[in-house]
């Protein structure tokens, strides 16, 4: 069976494809003994030896999806030169998994790990709009006209105009001085809804994703984990 490398390495959990494609590009990889960088190789999976950093890539038959409720203070990498802690100290599994999409170190809630590239690779494609739904809480008030502002599209730092996305207050303290947000959005942009607030000149005090696509934490403790079921799996390959 022939296969493209890249896709090959991703299915195989050594990273996301696109992840993979940079380390092929970086003479990381040898089908046969030999460097491989060369984007569009096709290997027999049957036959062809595969190494990634000298050592032997073989995929997982038994693909697992794993939904984690991520504390603040972990990175959604798969390697890390830092010396921080990973999402995937936290799953305790004999596959080698990996994030679908990020969530930033400070940012708490739902993330799925995975074996299966191509899961990931259909989940974090920007053509097929995955939702994501984030609680945030802000400091001070946010007016009607600032939550029109996000839900209508709001251009970021760089320029980028987000997609209109669904806004709705769900607490207001006035004496502490704090507002609530319930922000659903389709886009994967490196800290989409913290840049958002601050284009509104709002300080983001909490953030927590509290669900990817239809499928919530439903009471999933901070740290714990737990298997997709099948029904919520096939959710996200239609």
């Amino acid at each position: 069976m022939e296969e493209r490398l890249q896709k090959y390495l991703a299915n195989s959990g050594i990273d996301s494809r696109r992840k993979c494609e940079q380390y092929i590009l970086d003479g990381k990889v040898q089908v046969n003994g030999k460097i491989v960088t060369e984007l569009g190789t096709k290997i027999n999976t049957e036959k062809d030896v595969v190494t990634f950093n000298g050592k032997k890539v073989e995929p997982s038959e038994n693909k697992i999806y794993i939904l984690l409720n991520k504390p603040i203070g972990y990175v959604t990498t798969v390697k890390e030169q830092f010396g921080r802690e990973k999402v995937t100290d936290l799953v305790h599994v004999k596959e080698r998994i990996m994030p679908v999409g990020r969530l930033d170190m400070y940012t708490s809630g739902a993330i799925i790990l995975t074996n299966d590239g191509d899961f990931i690779y259909k989940v974090t494609h920007p053509k097929n709009e995955i939702t994501k739904t984030y609680t945030v809480t802000l400091k001070g008030q946010v007016q009607d006209d600032e939550i029109e502002k996000l839900r209508d599209g709001i251009t970021l730092d760089d320029g980028f105009k987000t997609s209109p996305a669904k806004v709705k207050k769900i607490m207001e303290d006035k004496e502490k001085n704090k507002t609530r947000l319930e922000i659903v959005i389709h886009e994967g942009k490196n800290r989409e809804v913290r840049r958002m607030c601050e284009a509104i000149n709002k300080k983001v005090l909490a953030l927590h994703r509290s669900k990817i696509g239809n499928v919530s934490l439903d009471g999933l403790a901070i740290g714990k984990w737990r298997y997709l079921k099948e029904s919520e799996v096939s959710q996200f390959l239609k």
